[in-house]
């Protein structure tokens, strides 16, 4: 019993040094609701300039969330649908540190070092507002998620 218990422990302490690595940042494309359950491709006519983007659905992400922000060049697919391009994102709580860090190598050059937890387009008020109003077409907006803050590049500070 002694030697499956020393054995536990040291999986244990030897995957308390595993580095978790995450897609944030990673190049991703941006989705919208289509017809039924399926997903239309985002293109350029659908944002608008200076605002930013948040995409659930995003199957080339683990956390199935893309954003384009504000500051970021509009990018597009060399595919079909000339798709816009974004980076993978994930909720985050505001107060926590290290929660969007940077792990991926394919992380877009343009947004790495400026990923943080931000809140994207609407505030905790308007989305608490949206979801009382109308649960069903809340959750046929926003799926599950309750909250404004997602990792997304933070606007470039000026020296």
């Amino acid at each position: 019993m002694s030697s499956r218990l020393a054995l536990l422990v040291s999986a244990a302490l030897l995957c308390g040094g595993c580095k978790v690595t995450s897609d944030i940042g990673k190049p991703c494309l941006l989705v919208k609701r289509g017809t039924g359950s399926n997903s239309a491709p985002v293109t350029e006519a659908d944002l608008r300039p200076g605002q930013d983007f948040i995409s659930f659905g995003a199957l080339d992400c683990e956390d199935l969330v893309c954003v384009k922000d504000a500051n970021m060049p509009t990018q597009i697919a060399d595919n079909e649908a000339k798709q816009v391009i974004g980076y993978c994102s994930k909720a985050c709580v505001a107060e926590t540190q290290d929660t969007c860090a940077v792990t991926d190598a394919e992380a877009l050059a343009e947004v790495k070092d400026r990923i943080a937890c931000r809140p994207l387009l609407l505030d905790q008020q308007a989305l608490d507002a949206l979801r009382a109003a109308d649960r069903a077409a809340y959750r046929a907006t926003f799926g599950d998620n309750t909250s404004p803050y997602f990792c997304a590049s933070a606007a470039p500070t000026t020296p």
